[in-house]
């Protein structure tokens, strides 16, 4: 069977994507590669028609339990049983199960953490390893916004599985992350398939002022489903407070537990819920293709994730928006995160100097784990990352204040050039909100969303 036949059959497309066939023959001729595909355009077929053809377990290294969450159950919609996320959310006897039967299953998605682990590490050595994908790559570079230590000891535990091929993907790589990613995770240079960032389809937009006020006037006028992004749980809140007696609307942050945030994921996909007010703990691997708007009602850490986030609108190709809301002094919650990390890597000095020094600080904890000869050298990274973020803060401050092209300075930043300029391309170059007086929706309910998961559990409960 070619891989057009099982590109039908086993996930009932006609034609690749741009970039899918390159990677997915790239890996059927027996070389690993890093692929840069922009936000949307499935990506995770990359891995998972391969995975058909070649013999063994596919294992997918993933950032975050939630999109291990979403990508386990696309497969399994797809008619896929043999997949399994081994993650916390596993109680130890069901990881030792998982771990034992690892051979059994075509596709397992875990964290750095879990597959540097021992255990996992000593159950891979006896299971055949199709390939190794590491998914979101960038986190593996000081340059990436995700930028994680624990991926930078990827490497030596692949190289313990007798060299696998490897598949890095990412949507948001600068030339520096990527050239980082050939340098960390590869024994040699491998080929690149990359893609223009650009999303033709999602016109840019900037309003400054008043957000609240804004957010209130334009929320109801914006046709179709869309996700309103805030940097805080409690800006998170707030906002719902705001306007859930005029829209089907909920929110999303981590500190719901996994069965709501199932269940609201899996309401906003079916259209039951119009609007979700978001962390970005929400939107990754989310199958949803027909949101149309997505807002920021607080400013973004970097192009990087702006760039990922608004590329949750328009998959299905039609036209979409993103409307980045901004006030005077936004960049504040940022400066007081990127301080907070300046404390701790202080902390980690101190606590090298001062071997009798106790500090009850879970992330220098993992750093000693991770790094307990290289403290030096560790430091010198954090120090890099602190001067990266602080970059990357400011050139969201300068993409705010453009009075050019917007979208032309997001592909530059990516080391690209704009091609072909869309029609409705930004708010700079003439483009309008597109507005419909109809498009809100009533409240179906009076009950608030928490109230009525509440009365769906306690009945599960008594079932």
């Amino acid at each position: 069977m070619n891989i057009e036949q099982v590109l039908n059959q086993r996930f009932g497309y006609q034609t690749f994507r741009p970039g899918q066939k390159e990677i997915i023959d790239t890996l059927l001729s027996g070389e690993s590669v890093m692929g840069m595909l922009p936000t949307g355009t499935g990506k995770s077929l990359c891995y998972q028609l391969p995975g058909y053809l070649i013999a063994g377990t596919v294992v997918v290294i993933s950032p975050l339990i939630s999109l291990m969450e979403d990508q386990v159950t696309q497969l399994q919609q797809l008619g896929e049983r043999k997949t399994v996320a081994l993650n916390s959310l596993l109680s130890m006897p069901e990881k030792q199960y998982v771990l034992k039967s690892l051979s059994s299953y075509k596709f397992v998605f875990m964290s750095p953490e879990m597959f540097l682990a021992e255990k996992t590490q000593q159950a891979l050595t006896k299971t055949k390893i199709a390939f190794v994908v590491v998914d979101e790559a960038h986190c593996v570079s000081q340059w990436g916004v995700d930028f994680r230590p624990e991926y930078l000891k990827l490497s030596e535990g692949i190289r313990r599985l007798n060299q696998p091929l490897i598949l890095a993907l990412t949507a948001t790589a600068t030339p520096e992350v990527r050239q980082d990613i050939q340098k960390l995770l590869f024994t040699e240079t491998v080929k690149e398939v990359v893609y223009s960032v650009d999303r033709p389809n999602v016109s840019l937009f900037v309003e400054t002022g008043d957000k609240r006020d804004r957010l209130t006037a334009m929320i109801s006028q914006l046709p179709g489903a869309g996700i309103i992004y805030c940097a805080t749980r409690k800006h998170v809140e707030q906002l719902y407070e705001l306007l859930k007696d005029q829209e089907r609307i909920a929110y999303y942050h981590g500190g719901l537990t996994g069965q709501e945030r199932r269940m609201l994921q899996q309401q906003f996909i079916a259209g039951e819920l119009r609007i979700l007010i978001a962390t970005n703990a929400f939107g990754m691997g989310v199958n949803k293709n027909n949101i149309r708007f997505v807002i920021h009602y607080d400013l973004p850490a970097s192009p990087e994730d702006y760039l990922q986030e608004i590329g949750r609108a328009g998959r299905d190709g039609k036209p979409s928006q993103a409307i980045l809301l901004y006030d005077e002094g936004d960049e504040y919650v940022h400066q007081f995160l990127h301080q907070q990390s300046i404390d701790s890597r202080r902390l980690f000095e101190m606590k090298k100097q001062m071997t009798d020094l106790v500090l009850d600080d879970p992330l220098i904890q993992k750093w000693e784990e991770l790094f307990p000869d290289q403290s030096q050298e560790l430091i010198g990274l954090l120090e890099r990352r602190e001067a990266i973020r602080r970059e990357q803060l400011q050139e969201m401050l300068s993409y705010i204040q453009l009075t050019s092209c917007r979208r032309k300075f997001l592909i530059n930043y990516f080391g690209q050039k704009l091609e072909n300029q869309p029609k409705d391309c930004c708010d700079n170059d003439g483009a309008q909100l597109k507005q419909d007086k109809n498009a809100g929706n009533p409240v179906v309910s009076a009950e608030d969303w928490p109230v009525i998961l509440l009365k769906l559990f306690k009945k599960t409960t008594k079932d």
